[in-house]
């Protein structure tokens, strides 16, 4: 699992520092702090983020909220974003509010307040509300990244790493190449989260990568995937088969 990317856009050291302090302590990374539009502009896209704090008023002026508006309105550019401002401007608000920000804190902030934006702008940002706040499950899925809560931050895991998902029960365990954990989210609804054209169930209780796929041994009812795991495969979910061209 990696740590999760946040760019800070923010023009006071001071608040900066803070956020940065309580980013590391609960193993977030910090890839850059913007100190105005156009050096928001520039890191934003000089590399892979997650998510963005946008303080909305950069030395004076709104740009935070255009910073916002230049970013939504750009193809599959946009990232869940969260808000900090001091300001009881109404105006400035209702303006905010049109780029559909995934969460609004009003500084001065406090850790818990920014775990938890962070937390509700992934949410948010994917469709899937309150999945950090109950017990039935634990990580948001994207057409990129698994978004998994241990405990005060989130890490991610990236689904082309995936060779094949364990079912058992209320959780599920990930394997990929280098790691296998657990997560805490039913078949049902990571089958429903998931795309069908490339994770597939060859067993009841097993979903696969295809794209890890090396051997299909009918005869023997097995998949071989990257790094020689070995996966049942049920006469049930044979189907999925036609649509691949790895046969032996």
């Amino acid at each position: 699992m990696d740590n999760i990317n946040i760019l800070i856009i923010e023009d006071t050291p001071e608040q900066s520092d803070a956020l940065i302090k309580v980013l590391l302590e609960n193993n977030y990374n910090v890839v850059g702090v913007a100190r105005n539009f156009t050096e928001a502009l520039k890191l934003f896209y000089a590399q892979p983020i997650d998510i963005i704090i946008i303080d909305v008023f950069l030395d004076g002026k709104p740009d935070g909220i255009t910073f916002a508006e230049s970013i939504n309105i750009i193809p599959n550019a946009s990232k869940p974003f969260v808000f900090l401002t001091s300001s009881q401007d109404r105006q400035i608000f209702e303006r905010a509010k049109l780029t559909k920000p995934f969460s609004f804190l009003m500084k001065p902030f406090n850790e818990l307040e920014i775990l938890y934006a962070i937390e509700m702008a992934v949410e948010k940002f994917y469709e899937q509300t309150n999945v950090f706040l109950t017990e039935e499950q634990d990580t948001v899925i994207s057409n990129d990244f698994l978004f998994i809560k241990k405990k005060n931050s989130l890490k991610k895991v990236a689904l082309q790493d995936i060779l094949y998902i364990e079912v058992e029960e209320r959780y599920c365990n990930i394997v990929t190449e280098k790691e296998k954990f657990v997560i805490l989210i039913s078949l049902t609804k990571i089958s429903a989260l998931l795309d069908p054209t490339k994770f597939v169930r060859t067993h009841r209780n097993t979903i696969i990568n295809t794209d890890k796929i090396e051997e299909i041994i009918l005869a023997d009812n097995l998949i071989i995937l990257q790094g020689n795991h070995k996966i049942n495969l049920s006469d049930t979910y044979k189907d999925f088969i036609k649509k691949i061209n790895i046969l032996s």
